[in-house]
């Protein structure tokens, strides 16, 4: 899915500034990557909390247009607000097409409810880990990873290696030669 997202250059900065663009329906933000400054943006509130909602704008390639220019970006970090639903600040990162980048990417279970463990043992997968960093290009960033669970039984352990990785991405802890559980079973053994 592609998402685009208008910004404006912000001059005034700070406490007062900030709360005064949040008033104004809009939200404080930096750009930042590709070598240039960090740039003090503005986007619209509306717009950057509903997609936030959607778990595949937090690894999506973004197409920004900030006076007249479009960049492709990525979500970096935001803040929300303590109690209210109300996004504080938000990060973007500039990235060129043909240069890596490293993020975290939510992992699914899939197939669990067929497996041995959930149906024969009365158990259940757990995940410990609900992300996992990767490198990839920024077209080739999955919206998630699967851990299949189909032929798991109560007691097995799922690493990082039992992630079937797209194409063109690599985990970081696995270039480490760090083998990470991700998931482990729980059931009756029989």
């Amino acid at each position: 899915m592609t998402y685009e997202i208008q910004a404006s250059v912000r001059e005034a900065q700070g406490t007062g500034a900030s709360r005064r663009l949040r008033r104004e329906g809009q939200i404080p933000g930096i750009l930042y990557g590709e070598g240039q400054e960090p740039v003090a943006i503005a986007v619209d509130h509306k717009t950057v909390f509903y997609a936030l909602e959607k778990e595949s704008f937090h690894t999506a390639l973004i197409k920004l247009s900030l006076n007249g220019e479009t960049k492709d970006v990525i979500v970096r970090d935001f803040q929300m607000h303590p109690f209210r639903r109300e996004v504080q600040h938000i990060d973007f990162q500039a990235v060129k097409a043909d240069q890596p980048v490293r993020i975290r990417v939510p992992l699914h279970i899939v197939n669990a409810e067929n497996s041995q463990a959930v149906k024969l043992q009365g158990g259940r997968v757990s995940l410990l880990n609900t992300s996992v960093e990767v490198v990839a290009l920024p077209a080739n960033i999955p919206a998630f990873l699967d851990l299949d669970c189909a032929e798991v039984v109560a007691g097995d352990i799922l690493h990082l290696s039992d992630i079937k990785l797209p194409e063109g991405v690599e985990s970081v802890s696995l270039k480490r030669n760090e083998n990470l559980a991700v998931a482990t079973v729980t059931g009756k053994k029989r």
